[in-house]
């Protein structure tokens, strides 16, 4: 008598399938999860650096820059082309920040062009 060819099962097919095509499983992604675990508790327990901002370090505004170059200029004042030269910013931006300044009272009008600070 011949024997009969049995056929794969269906869960045989399954774990070809996911061998051949390199799938992840359950198994493999609990055992990633553990890992990251594991790494998250290792860096949660390395000290941390501190961040101190030291005064170099600060970042400063525009309007801090341009009242910087015009207290430095003295009782004379700062024109804009002085203010422009120690700042480096472009004429529409300078004037920008200078009339602002001037509107907050923290800078005021010498003369046409000449701001001191006050």
């Amino acid at each position: 008598m011949a024997q009969k060819k049995q056929e794969p099962s269906f869960d045989s097919l399954i774990r070809l399938f996911i061998e051949k095509y390199d799938i992840a499983t359950k198994q493999d992604i609990n055992q990633l999860a553990s890992k990251m675990d594991a790494l998250e508790k290792a860096l949660s327990k390395a000290p941390q650096p501190k961040k101190t901002v030291t005064k170099s370090q600060k970042k400063w505004t525009a309007a801090e820059t341009v009242l910087d170059a015009i207290k430095d200029a003295g009782d004379d004042g700062a024109s804009l082309s002085d203010i422009k030269a120690k700042t480096g910013y472009e004429s529409k931006n300078l004037h920008n920040v200078v009339h602002r300044l001037n509107k907050d009272g923290k800078i005021s009008r010498k003369k046409r062009g000449v701001y001191v600070a006050g």
